[in-house]
């Protein structure tokens, strides 16, 4: 249930309409709009009838019940598109595709040090890179971990850069957001339920990847996971799904866009670097995500793709990045964004 606030109720009306839906055994989650806001109510479905009496506090409008099985993702909760603010100069929702960049991994300071500098310069807004991997073969390079992240943060340090790193367990991840700007969750850990949980109760913005076998409404009630624990910062990411199709590394589902469009206030990034798995099809890609109204992009980056230690074949070299965002900037403009 969502209780809608009067426009102009004050803090008072709204702290005991809180205090109220605690009394009543559900958690309250405020939530802010334009005009005016709301508190969502959330916990047991069969004895929600009992917050309609909330009707007659002063302040409330109205008590509406949410159809959606994801209560606090849904556009029926808020009606606007929600914009994540990571600094104070870079958001993700409004005006401005915002775009990820970098390598799959950090490797190296010599590494990571150049992939910073060459995307700030090309124009990202924030950078990528992966301290902690989790990878299909336990032979494959594992990340740097905690030294990984240093070098991250010193690379953001450097180049003013926000940095948005993965977190694979709930046992790192309080050591992951010392450092990160935003936690991303990867596609094998999107339905890792106790991992979200834990998320949710850091309250660092929080980039939500699509799990490569998952539904639309199975990545919402993943972000539902992550919100019902305070954390409302959550962003979206397509980055492709399994199908028979062998010639992408996977199928980029780019209707997914209007679609969580149409389903949640959340905003949505798009990763066309895993979505296709070659680097021929990653531009192309990005320029079609930006078309079909993508707030940000997550592209990979790395000065020496031929050597790299995961997803070389993928990556662009930091002069092919340049020209992407060359082109990118006419597609943004194009789609009434900017870059």
């Amino acid at each position: 249930m969502i209780i809608v606030m009067k426009a102009g109720a004050t803090k008072h009306e709204k702290d005991e309409v809180v205090e109220r839906v605690k009394e009543l055994g559900y958690k309250p989650h405020v939530i802010h709009g334009t005009t005016r806001d709301v508190i969502g109510a959330v916990g047991d479905e069969r004895k929600k009838l009992v917050l309609q009496q909330l009707e007659s506090m002063s302040g409330v409008e109205s008590v509406v019940p949410i159809l959606k099985p994801y209560k606090l993702a849904s556009k029926e909760v808020k009606k606007e598109k929600s914009i994540i603010r990571i600094t104070d100069d870079v958001a993700v929702g409004g005006r401005q595709v915002c775009v990820i960049a970098g390598p799959c991994a950090v490797e190296s300071e010599k590494q990571i040090m150049e992939a910073a500098e060459a995307v700030r310069k090309a124009g990202a807004h924030m950078l990528r890179g992966g301290a902690y991997k989790p990878r299909t073969s336990p032979y494959s390079f594992q990340g740097m971990k905690e030294k990984g992240l240093k070098l991250l943060a010193k690379a953001g340090k450097m180049t003013g850069l926000p940095i948005v790193t993965e977190v694979v367990n709930p046992e790192t991840a309080e050591l992951v957001a010392e450092y990160a700007d935003v936690l991303q969750i990867g596609t094998r850990n999107s339905q890792n339920f106790e991992l979200l949980k834990k998320i949710g109760k850091l309250k660092k913005p929080v980039l939500l990847k699509r799990g490569m076998s998952m539904t639309i409404q199975e990545l919402l009630m993943s972000a539902e996971y992550i919100m019902s624990e305070g954390n409302q910062r959550v962003i979206l990411c397509e980055r492709g799904i399994r199908t028979f199709e062998t010639a992408t590394r996977n199928t980029l589902d780019l209707s997914a866009i209007p679609v969580v469009r149409n389903e949640t206030h959340l905003p949505i990034a798009v990763d066309p670097s895993h979505g296709t798995g070659h680097l021929k099809y990653v531009a192309p890609m990005a320029y079609a995500a930006v078309a079909a109204g993508a707030d940000a992009l997550i592209i990979e980056v790395h000065p020496d793709p031929e050597h790299a230690t995961s997803d070389g074949p993928q990556s662009q070299t930091p002069a092919v990045f340049a020209e992407t965002m060359a082109k990118l900037r006419l597609f943004a403009e194009a789609a009434g964004r900017t870059l």
